[in-house]
């Protein structure tokens, strides 16, 4: 007889938070800590259904593992995001960690996206394959600092040097995946910046170098030198914003990548010339670049890392980074030489959301399967087959604007028709349109 009764007060209790949830007496992320994750979050998307008129249902349609999310990798969760997952290739590359052919994963929800990028791989391999290559240039952080004058400033410096091996010791004690490879001052002032840079093995080594940056300042700098760190991240790191120090010392990885494309692959696949190319990406790239003042030479990194990102469990975020590269192509007589550089690119192949079930699998389909003897090996796998990619998306790019194929590839792939999350219901804050069919 008590089973009834039960079930009737957990339904109270639930339109109770959902109720006290819609009328913002609790906050989305004051919900019992005794409830899962999965209950929690229908919770929420109830009381939002009633604030907003939206129609969540398709939030909750999902095969991750719901708890480990909740948990590690998003607060006050309502549902998941779908985005579509296309797949390029095969691409044909050739480098330290990748030799022979791959499909590449990229979770985009701009059409035609793919399908340029899987024009690219088509040219090169025709061509006879790419070669990539990823320079380990170490996760940074770059906490600041408080002196009282110059001459403290400079006593503060003298022993960040001479104690060195005291700090290394202290950082690398915080993971056995961490390597301490130096530290950068920069100081004007009263202000002093320690940059800190790990080599952090598969991880893309964010929290890693954030969790040891701040157990060597609260343990061993501050007591010792009396000096106050201010920001344990103090913008010289620099983190998710596009910078000259990154683009000088790298950040993450570096990623370059080069094909030479024969005349015959050109005319063929791409539809161009040499010349045609060149021209373009001298007065796109170049010219354009330097007009507007940006800090990327390229026609659309972004559009590649940002769907390759996605697909792998990346962080998203950085795809600020990896839009800051430079595209270089070049006539070789009647072949083009085209290569792309990326200076600043933080990613790995554990922790964050690679651990998700989707993006477990685009990392299984791309082989950036983590490997204890070789430590560092499946990341950069990944930042190999990223350089690839975008070498694709830029080869086809570039080529659609010589050939005037741009427009007419939107036309025919991207158009679509205005979407009603909520069938029947206007969008929140608006009057329904009575002539609206």
């Amino acid at each position: 007889m008590t089973e009834p009764n039960t079930a009737a007060q957990a339904e109270n209790m639930r339109e109770e938070l959902i109720r006290a949830l819609a009328e913002g007496r609790m906050r989305l992320h004051e919900l019992p800590a005794d409830l899962s994750g999965e209950e929690a979050a229908e919770i929420r998307r109830a009381a939002l259904e009633q604030l907003t008129g939206a129609n969540l249902v398709d939030m909750a349609r999902y095969s991750i593992d719901f708890e480990t999310a909740a948990r590690r990798n998003c607060e006050n969760m309502i549902g998941i995001a779908q985005v579509p997952i296309g797949v390029a290739g095969p691409l044909l590359l050739r480098g330290k960690h990748v030799d022979g052919e791959i499909y590449v994963p990229l979770a985009t929800t701009e059409g035609a996206l793919v399908a340029s990028v899987n024009r690219g791989c088509t040219a090169i391999k025709a061509a006879g394959g790419a070669s990539a290559f990823v320079e380990d240039t170490g996760m940074t952080r770059a906490p600041v600092f408080r002196t009282e004058s110059m001459a403290q400033t400079q006593e503060f410096l003298a022993w960040v040097r001479a104690h060195e091996e005291d700090i290394r010791e202290l950082a690398e004690s915080t993971s056995r995946h961490l390597r301490l490879i130096d530290i950068r001052p920069f100081a004007f002032g009263t202000s002093v910046w320690l940059r800190f840079r790990f080599m952090s093995g598969d991880a893309m080594g964010m929290n890693m170098a954030t969790i040891a940056a701040e157990r060597v300042c609260r343990k061993l700098i501050g007591p010792r030198t009396g000096v106050e760190c201010v920001a344990l991240s103090g913008n010289y790191c620099i983190d998710k914003k596009p910078a000259s120090v990154n683009w000088q010392e790298g950040r993450g990885k570096r990623l370059h990548a080069e094909v030479v494309l024969p005349k015959e692959v050109l005319e063929t696949t791409l539809k161009t010339t040499a010349q045609a190319l060149a021209e373009v990406s001298y007065r796109k790239n170049l010219l354009g670049s330097i007009a507007a003042g940006a800090n990327g030479y390229n026609a659309h990194f972004a559009n590649v890392v940002s769907a390759y990102f996605i697909a792998t469990g990346q962080d998203v975020a950085h795809v600020v980074g990896g839009s800051t590269g430079i595209t270089t192509i070049e006539a070789r007589g009647e072949d083009a030489y085209v290569s792309i550089y990326i200076p600043d690119m933080p990613l790995g192949a554990v922790g964050g959301g690679t651990s998700l079930n989707t993006q477990s699998e685009g990392l299984r389909l791309i082989g950036a399967i983590p490997d204890p003897d070789r430590p560092g090996w499946a990341a950069r796998r990944v930042g190999e087959i990223l350089a690839g990619a975008v070498l694709a998306g830029e080869i086809s790019l570039m080529a659609a604007f010589t050939s005037n194929d741009l427009a007419r590839a939107h036309k025919r792939l991207a158009r679509g028709q205005p979407h009603n999350p909520s069938p029947g219901l206007p969008f929140p804050g608006t009057q329904a349109d009575p002539n609206e069919a």
